[in-house]
């Protein structure tokens, strides 16, 4: 693109160091010239004469290719050209913005990169001031260079949990050296897809299922500015084409069910189940089958017990702080939970927790324990005691007998003095019950103790013959 128009800033140039020393030639005759083209003047303070000419030529004509031009020079300012020529500047500076630049190297390339950089910024400065449609050229374009410039393959990751990071221990994001240039490409990208003059009808055309799905694989970026700026717009074309949203939803659910089930690890579910948050808040009731399939009990509270149960289906007993995030959820679906969808699940429910409550691993313990402490679930516990109170008891007990860790001891304690004061006649029939139970779990250990004795002293005086097995002492 660059062999186009940098000979003629070089001419330029040079014409006006031999206007300096020729007789008779003043500025204005010059601009009587030329009244009638359009000015090719630099909008980039890199191009200025600070650099020479001939320098930026050789440097930028290897860089950006002249098939590119779209026959106005993109360096000229927007506000310089008539309405009607700047649809072809756009494109012009657009295609212009389609090189991608190796920016590992800050020295590599600097005076293109201010120069597709100042181009950026002119085309979201246009966009976001436009009066007039974008014409079809335009679109096509614009959705060329986002593809050149975003859609990209991920370097490895060679961060692993065998380096030396505990359980818990949060790794630092990795930010991308290009994000200077990359932020504005997902600005104007932004602003494009929100402005008003953008044809729904041609930008769907366009921003298709193929642009999409490519979209969503950047979720997984390593760089939290970058999936927050996808958060933002993937919102806005959903707002945006109705037609994609269930082709959209679909996407999004594969990439969810791709993590559960293979990878285990995605950098930006957090994003995208912000974003399904808030496309789930204007689903309309009744829900829709396929909308159900997203499980969202703030909508429908009838969906409760089912995920509750799904939560207890697949409750990751060998991970611990999986067990924390799962206990995390289940309180948030409590909360959410009516009295007759709590009863379905009641039983089962906390049979687990129970369980959770007797963890030698402290944090799920207190977890399990902390859950006490919000009144919508001690609500629900307290009119349904009589089914609940009995399961609890033993775990409680258990805990103030045998665990480890000061601070579960501590809420154990807080939450045996809670039911108490809930219901002391209950309380106290649940901690008798125990006690019989315990005593007749004792009873049955000694009498099966008391019989392998008996069948090791027979045994003891029965002679060896052929393969009978021999008992050996201890």
């Amino acid at each position: 693109m660059w062999k186009q128009f940098l000979p003629k800033l070089s001419k330029k140039s040079s014409a006006s160091r031999k206007g300096d020393h020729a007789s008779g030639s003043s500025p204005g005759h010059n601009a009587a010239g030329n009244a009638s083209t359009i000015q090719r003047t630099s909008s980039c303070p890199s191009a200025g004469p600070a650099r020479p000419a001939a320098s930026v030529k050789r440097m930028s004509s290897a860089v950006f290719p002249s098939s590119l031009v779209a026959g106005i020079e993109p360096l000229v300012s927007f506000k310089n050209v008539p309405n009607g020529e700047k649809p072809n500047l756009f494109v012009s500076k657009v295609s212009l913005c389609c090189v991608v630049f190796d920016f590992s190297d800050p020295n590599k390339n600097s005076a293109e990169k201010d120069f597709k950089r100042q181009a950026l910024v002119d085309l979201v400065d246009y966009v976001d001031s436009a009066s007039s449609r974008f014409t079809e050229p335009m679109v096509v374009a614009c959705c060329r260079m986002f593809a050149i410039n975003l859609f990209r393959v991920f370097p490895p990751n060679c961060r692993s949990s065998s380096s030396g990071a505990g359980e818990g221990d949060e790794e630092e994001p990795m930010f991308d050296p290009a994000w200077p240039h990359l932020h504005l490409v997902y600005d104007l990208l932004l602003k494009f897809i929100g402005s008003s003059s953008l044809d729904t009808k041609v930008g769907k055309k366009y921003f298709d299922h193929t642009f999409i799905v490519k979209l969503l694989e950047l979720f997984d970026s390593e760089d939290p500015r970058e999936r927050d700026c996808l958060k933002t717009i993937l919102h806005r074309i959903y707002g945006k084409f109705m037609v994609h949203r269930p082709f959209i939803r679909k996407a999004v659910s594969n990439i969810f069910y791709h993590f559960v089930f293979e990878t285990d690890r995605h950098n930006g579910i957090a994003e995208l189940l912000e974003v399904f948050g808030s496309v789930v808040s204007g689903f309309a009731l009744p829900l829709k089958e396929e909308h159900k399939i997203f499980l969202f009990v703030e909508k429908e509270p009838k969906l409760a017990s089912l995920v509750i149960l799904g939560l207890l289906r697949y409750w990751p007993i060998t991970n611990s702080q999986k067990e924390v995030m799962f206990l995390s959820e289940i309180e948030e679906v409590l909360e959410a939970t009516n009295m007759v969808e709590f009863q379905k699940c009641m039983v089962t429910l906390f049979q687990r927790i129970a369980h959770c409550i007797n963890s030698s691993h402290f944090q799920v313990a207190e977890r399990a324990l902390f859950m006490w402490n919000n009144d919508h679930i001690i609500s629900l516990v307290a009119q349904n005691r009589q089914a609940i109170v009995p399961i609890v008891i033993p775990a409680l007990e258990e805990n103030i007998q045998n665990h480890w860790n000061v601070s579960v001891l501590n809420l154990t304690a807080n939450v045996k003095k809670m039911l108490s004061e809930m219901d002391e006649e209950l309380f106290s029939t649940c901690l008798a019950n125990h006690k019989e139970d315990g005593e007749r779990q004792a009873s049955l250990q000694q009498k099966r103790r008391l019989a392998w004795e008996r069948l090791e002293s027979a045994a003891a005086f029965q002679p060896v013959t052929g393969n009978t097995a021999v008992l050996v002492s201890r």
